[in-house]
């Protein structure tokens, strides 16, 4: 059984269908790009698996719990699966130990040492245990985004979901985010990720999405999808964004 199941989702807002009969499922330890134009449904599809956002129609299943059913422990099941957005969403007044600490004593009910303990490690994994002490306003917008990771990791979730985590990055902080989310793939986490990063897609992804206008137009193995696309609209998409990015290479 896939660790995530999408069942012919769909969901409106209002009059706007934004999610057209979604089906996708994601396996244990893969990682899974959503990729497509602006509007196309993309971030709604990935806060709908955690329940961020309430769908219309369908299901989603996320080991074994179905999310949107009556009764589901959303808090519960938001620990286990972890979201990283474009906003990093840190606590300005709390520094960043204090940031990464926070959800483990509150949610998972650890006792401090316990998750100084832990967040010093996941500090360190993402490099910055010498920014500890700091608070959020005195990092760069690369550093964190490293933060808001190590945080989703501090939970120790099953999978993570990625919401276009680099978007918000000058490009020289785009690597440094990327390289952590690279570290993540290959020691084997479940990862989901909305993005227009190309080159980490094609080195990282085991599949391909691409969405359009609500509904998955294309899912298909990573390599087949980037030489031989099925669809026109992923073959004009991948030509633009393939070309943009060589152009500013």
């Amino acid at each position: 059984m896939p660790m995530i199941d999408i069942r012919h989702v769909t969901k409106s807002f209002g009059a706007f269908r934004v999610l057209d009969d979604c089906s996708a499922s994601v396996e244990k330890g893969s990682v899974v790009v959503i990729c497509g134009p602006s509007g196309s449904g993309k971030s709604t599809l990935i806060r709908c698996i955690n329940g961020l956002e309430r769908i219309d129609s369908g299901e989603i299943i996320v080991e074994g719990v179905s999310v949107h059913a009556p009764g589901t422990d959303l808090n519960a099941l938001r620990a286990r699966v972890g979201m990283v957005f474009q906003s990093f969403e840190l606590f300005p007044h709390r520094t960043v130990l204090e940031n990464v600490d926070l959800a483990q004593v509150r949610v998972l009910k650890r006792d401090r040492e316990q998750a100084t303990e832990r967040s010093m490690q996941l500090l360190e994994r993402v490099g910055l245990v010498d920014q500890a002490t700091k608070y959020p306003s005195a990092l760069s917008g690369g550093q964190q985004q490293r933060i808001a990771i190590a945080r989703a990791l501090a939970m120790d979730p099953v999978a993570m979901l990625f919401d276009e985590p680099t978007s918000a990055l000058d490009p020289e902080m785009i690597s440094e985010v990327l390289a952590v989310m690279t570290t993540l793939a290959e020691d084997g986490m479940t990862m989901i990720v909305v993005t227009h990063e190309m080159a980490f897609a094609r080195h990282v992804a085991d599949r391909m999405i691409f969405m359009d206008r609500g509904r998955i137009v294309e899912n298909r193995e990573t390599n087949a999808f980037f030489s031989e696309p099925h669809s026109e609209r992923a073959r004009e998409f991948l030509s633009k964004i393939l070309h943009h990015d060589l152009a500013t290479a």
